[in-house]
This record gives C-alpha cells, sequence and structure tokens, in this order.
C-alpha cells in the first residue's frame, strides 16, 4: 500500500476535517495520522494528514477527489508520496560538525533525503563530501563576485532539482534576492544568543556574562538576517566551571541536533508558514526509524 501525506491550509471554518476526511475514504485511503490546528488570531486553519491508499488509488484520482471541497474551502493543499526523498543541498564553510552529522544521519537512513550536492566557499570538506559520493562545488564567495558566485549557486539548485537548500554553518549572508527565490525552502542554524550576544565569539560573550543556557535556533532563511520563522530550538544547561572552549563544544553538540530535528520536520512536511512564525506538527509514528545502524 502507498503512503502519501497531504497538507492543507485556507480560512478556518466549521466542516473542513469532515471534507477531508470524506474525500479520502472515498478513494479507499486510511488515515493513520492526523494534525490539525486552528489560528485564532489570524482565522487561518493547518493541516496534516498522513493515510495509506488501500485500493492502489493514485495521486491523479486524489487530486480530483478533494478538488470540489479545495474549491469550497479555498485551500491551498498538496498530496506528497512519502516513498519519495526530497533533493537537499548543503553549502557548509569551514565549521564541519553539522555537515558531518548530516552525512551521518543520511547514511543510515534517519534523515531520508537525496543530498544532490554539497556547496563550499572553502575546500576544507571536499574529500569528506567526495568520499560520499557526493558532487562537490566550491564557490568562493566575495564582494566584488556576490552576484556571480549566487548564480552559480542557484545554477547547481536548478541543475539538481533541489527543494530545499541546508546552512550547515554557510558563513556567508544572502543576498535579499536569493532569499526571496528560495522563500521556505533556505534552513540555517545558528547559536541562540542572538540578539544578545552578535558578531564575533558569542560564547566567550556568554562565558563572560555567566548564562546558564546556552542554545541553538533553526529557522527559514529571510531578507532579515537572522530573524526567519523558527523550525526548531533547544538548549543545554552549562555552569560557573566550564570554560569559553566548553561552551563552543556543548554549543557544537546542540546545533547539530536543532538543525537535524530542522530538517526532519521540514522533509515530512510537518512545517507551516504562519506569517512571521511556523506551525510544526509533531512526527508521525515511525518516521524516525533508521533503515540501518552505523
Amino acid at each position: 500500500m502507498t503512503k502519501y501525506c497531504l497538507t492543507v491550509t485556507c480560512p478556518s471554518t466549521r466542516g473542513i476535517v469532515a471534507a477531508i476526511s470524506t474525500a479520502l475514504a472515498e478513494q479507499g485511503c486510511n488515515i493513520v495520522d492526523s494534525s490539525q490546528f486552528d489560528d485564532v488570531e489570524t482565522g487561518r486553519f493547518f493541516m496534516r494528514v498522513s493515510f495509506v491508499s488501500e485500493e492502489g488509488t493514485g495521486l491523479a484520482a486524489l487530486q480530483q477527489s478533494l478538488a470540489p471541497a479545495a474549491q469550497a474551502f479555498g485551500m491551498d493543499y498538496a498530496f506528497h508520496d512519502e516513498a519519495e526523498k526530497m533533493k537537499v543541498v548543503i553549502m557548509v564553510s569551514r565549521f564541519g560538525h553539522c555537515l558531518n552529522d548530516l552525512l551521518y544521519r543520511w547514511r543510515i537512513g534517519a534523515l531520508p533525503i537525496e543530498i544532490v550536492a554539497v556547496i563550499s566557499n572553502h575546500m576544507d570538506y571536499q574529500k569528506v563530501v567526495v568520499n560520499h559520493d557526493i558532487p562537490f562545488h566550491m564557490i568562493r564567495v566575495t564582494k566584488e563576485n556576490k552576484p556571480e558566485a549566487e548564480a552559480r549557486i542557484l545554477a547547481v539548485v536548478e541543475e539538481t532539482g533541489a527543494e530545499l537548500i541546508v546552512l550547515a554553518r554557510y558563513m556567508q549572508v544572502l543576498s535579499d534576492a536569493m532569499c526571496q527565490k528560495m522563500s521556505g525552502r533556505i534552513i540555517n542554524i545558528h547559536h541562540s544568543f542572538l540578539p544578545s550576544f552578535k558578531g564575533a565569539n558569542p560564547y566567550k560573550q556568554a562565558f563572560e556574562r555567566g548564562v546558564k543556557l546556552i542554545g541553538a535556533t533553526s529557522h527559514y532563511v529571510t531578507a532579515d538576517l537572522d530573524e526567519g520563522p523558527i523550525i526548531e530550538q533547544d538548549t543545554i544547561r552549562v555552569t560557573h566551571a566550564q570554560s569559553p572552549e566548553d561552551y563552543v563544544s556543548l554549543g557544537r553538540d546542540v546545533e547539530s541536533q536543532v538543525l537535524a530535528r530542522a530538517i526532519h520536520a521540514h522533509i515530512h512536511r510537518r512545517v507551516f508558514l504562519n506569517g512571521n512564525k511556523t506551525v510544526v506538527f509533531p512526527a508521525s509514528p515511525g518516521s524516525y526509524a533508521s533503515e540501518r545502524m552505523g
């Protein structure tokens, strides 16, 4: 049986869930997981439904079956075959902890994605990437060549058919034009000290202030630097007895975990943009299972 995912957003009103359930049941589908949220402030309704097609109904028939309800309720909706892996481009500079973590999760199947390319403005991780049989592109970025460099990056995205760009500690600010072109399709990771600790050595600044929590935030990239809709966050406790170097090491672990969780949510269609915020539904049963160990 083919497993599908349906995502829906529309103005909030009664009867939406009933219409969706009826349309799926009429096509021989069985809902195995469902999440919904009604935002009373914006009047928007969000829903994600995971279901199996017990009678072999295909995407075209599913689209046709939901079309009348979609028109009646003003739905933005999409069906996805859950067996299809999202194509992803990873971008990295000289900090490799997030890249290495993502490569491991990808290798064991914990992140069911297709990494179609890794782009960097340095050569540090070329060997690591090539050893995984993934195309590596070194694209240097300077003030003078930034438009040309971004054009080359977008060319890789288009040629590979990538649906998502992951900034795995890519230390370059993307232009407004690129952010707008890839809106909702670029995920970034950074320490959670912003805006308290901006600039160089944020962990050193945190150490000097005696903070008790350090953390990381993963968000969609927008033209407003580090102000995009937040997908995932986490923290870890630190004490007065730890050094700035301890903060950095602990921070790397949190960054890697938070970025991986944000990507996991995105590729499973669990994240919905809601103005400057996001709606992030819980993971479906079994979606964290790895294909293999080690």
